[in-house]
């Protein structure tokens, strides 16, 4: 596949969200919309992808960072307006020019990486992604003769009575030479219903002038789907889910009701690690091999679990490294934490981590036992081999010496471990 450029369309509104952020910033399965749309052409190897921003341009910028060039469309005028935007920073490039709504997360490399190919292949002025959909309300159509040959896309509030029985769409994601791209918007004039500019113009101006236009269809439904609603969200974010979980029992990762388990994007999990039902896993979690999570286990940004780790009902894990062998069977929270091997946490276990300031560390030795309703106020080390009994609180920076054995309210160290005890 030769070089390409990507324009990736996130300016607008996403006024039927509702909502202060940006559409492209709401997000799927933990991460931004947009984000998805990114990944494509990181893994595509777009020589350069710009970023048309818009409303709320500036948290658009802070949220991707300088990985992208930004444009401008200062003046929300439409598609084919917020392309030509990025006309001067294309004006010496004679490659390909792949255009993506910043709003399609369900969208996948491989659909995009054929129609790239077949662009290519064909030399066309422009390639058109194309789906067949059931439902094709609110997209535009595509328009073919009786033979079938490709004659237009028409906007959905633009088509007849007939053009509207069409379920061929307009998914929105397009190639383009880039100079027949640039100078045929020239051409194209405002649209008087929604006074904008569209994009889909570009492409009756470049078959009114005999070039060729090409399409690729994709049988996927979900490929062109946008995230316009709250509802839409939420329908994005059940396909993701659905995809993260077939991949990681692909990978022999064991899920008791995947209608009950929520893992978000970017969690590692290794195999033969079971998954039990109400398990909440976010973003930036690893665990380990053969693990046993859940059921109603909560796993939040920063936690790794090593391998064989039980972390069972009711539990929560946050910004914490547990070790391997450990065992927190229920009713417990870890946060700041490094918990080392073979430790067990008790029913109840709580290290209070917020001082109503800071986050404090609190560090478990390898071969420690925590009883049941216990409290480690941190900053605290518990030492190698080291037992707290049920129901102490055990006081801030008071830490517990390997091999000695802590108690009470607040907890005093009494005695050593007798052999054999942990």
């Amino acid at each position: 596949m030769s070089h390409f450029k990507a324009i990736i369309l996130a300016a607008g509104r996403g006024v039927r969200m509702k909502s202060d952020t940006p559409k492209v910033l709401h997000k799927v399965a933990g991460r931004p919309v947009l984000e998805y749309v990114l990944d494509i052409t990181k893994a595509l190897r777009s020589l350069t992808t710009y970023v048309v921003v818009g409303h709320g341009a500036n948290e658009v910028k802070k949220s991707v960072g300088n990985s992208v060039h930004y444009v401008l469309q200062d003046k929300l005028l439409g598609t084919g307006d917020a392309v030509r935007r990025a006309g001067p920073f294309l004006k010496n490039f004679n490659g390909t020019v792949l255009v993506l709504c910043g709003d399609t997360p369900l969208l996948e490399t491989v659909i995009v990486s054929r129609l790239l190919a077949k662009h290519q292949q064909l030399k066309a002025a422009a390639t058109v992604l194309t789906a067949i959909v059931k439902e094709p309300y609110g997209y535009g159509r595509i328009v073919r003769d009786r033979l079938g040959n490709f004659g237009a896309i028409r906007e959905h509030k633009d088509a007849s009575e007939n053009e509207l029985k069409i379920n061929e769409i307009n998914v929105g994601v397009y190639c383009f030479k880039a100079q027949a791209l640039f100078n045929t918007l020239k051409s194209v004039k405002l649209n008087p219903k929604k006074k904008e500019y569209y994009l889909t113009d570009v492409i009756e101006l470049l078959l009114a002038k005999e070039e060729t236009v090409a399409t690729v269809t994709t049988d996927d439904e979900t490929a062109g789907f946008g995230v316009n609603t709250r509802e839409d969200l939420a329908q994005a974010e059940k396909v993701i889910r659905t995809r993260i979980l077939k991949k990681l029992m692909a990978d022999g990762v064991s899920i008791i009701d995947p209608a009950t388990t929520y893992v978000e994007a970017g969690v590692k999990i290794g195999h033969d690690t079971v998954l039990y039902p109400c398990t909440f896993i976010e973003g930036d979690v690893t665990i380990g091999k053969k693990c046993q999570i859940g059921p109603f286990a909560h796993l939040r940004p920063g936690t790794r679990i090593a391998d064989n780790a039980t972390i069972g009902n009711f539990t929560e894990v946050s910004r914490t490294k547990v070790g391997r062998n450990v065992m927190m069977k229920h009713f417990s929270f870890l946060g700041d934490a490094t918990v080392g091997n073979d430790v067990n946490i008790g029913a109840g276990t709580i290290t209070a981590n917020y001082d109503g300031k800071d986050k404090n560390k609190t560090v478990i030795g390898d071969g420690a036992f925590i009883g049941s309703d216990s409290i480690l106020i941190a900053p605290l080390t518990i030492g190698k081999k080291a037992m707290v009994g049920a129901g102490s609180v055990v006081a801030r920076g008071k830490n517990i010496p390997a091999g000695m054995l802590a108690v009470g309210v607040p907890a005093r160290v009494i005695k050593k471990v007798a052999k054999g005890k942990i």
